[in-house]
């Protein structure tokens, strides 16, 4: 993606979050604030702008004449929220409905809670912190503060993270006032903490009475709906850093 030329209007407005709020939703009417050569940002939007390990959504804008753009890329630079489109973008002003990709919205959200039951499993039994991840749709990788990983790892951890799945735990979202939530040791599960200084109210995922941390991804509702866990492969990245590999299955 190179370098993006300068907005066809300046704008002090911001992109509001609606996915922060409700994951599910999968069409919204927006306006476009903003445009450039070959992207738009939007007053509000349901577009998952890449962050925290969790890539971005895609999809589709259309115009009230029928004028359809595919949705290719999403990324937040200040309060503004850019979603890159195929051909010539829309103008500023202009009434658009826009829509996911469902399905990759899902395996997504899957993969992202797995990815916290993962982090609370090893929390709870080990007091292991995170240092690193990244994920896919329905495959990710996780990296922990592990010298040599326990005996039987990962089959315990596959034993005890599919145990949490069929507990189908109830997953909440809250927002807490940033010195609030920066108190609580228990939020943060990062070796670093990457909460921006700029980001004074921050969002809470709680899978009820397993695992609470600050994160601005999406969720399914609860544990219930990830599918199967497995564990592909575990890797060494160094002294105190050891990767997790897995996949998720369809239950």
């Amino acid at each position: 993606m190179t370098a993006a030329p300068k907005a066809e209007q300046a704008t002090d407005q911001i992109t509001e979050q609606i996915y922060l709020r409700d994951a599910y939703l999968q069409s919204v009417e927006a306006t476009v604030v903003a445009a450039r050569d070959d992207a738009v940002a939007l007053d509000q939007t349901i577009f998952y702008a890449t962050g925290g390990g969790q890539p971005h959504d895609t999809g589709t804008l259309v115009d009230s004449q029928g004028n359809q753009w595919q949705v290719l890329n999403v990324r937040k630079e200040g309060d503004l929220l850019w979603h890159w489109v195929d051909g010539t973008p829309p103008p500023a002003g202009t009434a658009v409905t826009g829509t996911i990709d469902w399905e990759r919205r899902l395996q997504l959200m899957r993969t992202h809670t797995a990815l916290h039951i993962l982090c609370g499993v090893i929390w709870n039994e080990w007091g292991v912190l995170v240092t690193g991840g990244n994920m896919e749709p329905l495959s990710a990788r996780m990296d922990f503060e592990f010298g040599p990983l326990p005996e039987g790892f990962a089959s315990r951890v596959t034993e005890l993270v599919n145990g949490e799945i069929a507990a189908d735990r109830p997953i909440e979202v809250s927002f807490l006032e940033r010195g609030a939530a920066l108190a609580d040791p228990e939020l943060i599960r990062t070796k670093v903490n990457l909460i921006p200084e700029s980001v004074t109210n921050i969002r809470v995922v709680d899978i009820v009475g397993l695992d609470r941390q600050a994160d601005g991804g999406t969720h399914v509702a609860s544990t219930g709906a990830v599918g199967r866990f497995e564990i592909t492969k575990t890797e060494s990245k160094g002294k105190g850093n050891k990767r997790v590999r897995m996949v998720l299955h369809d239950a």
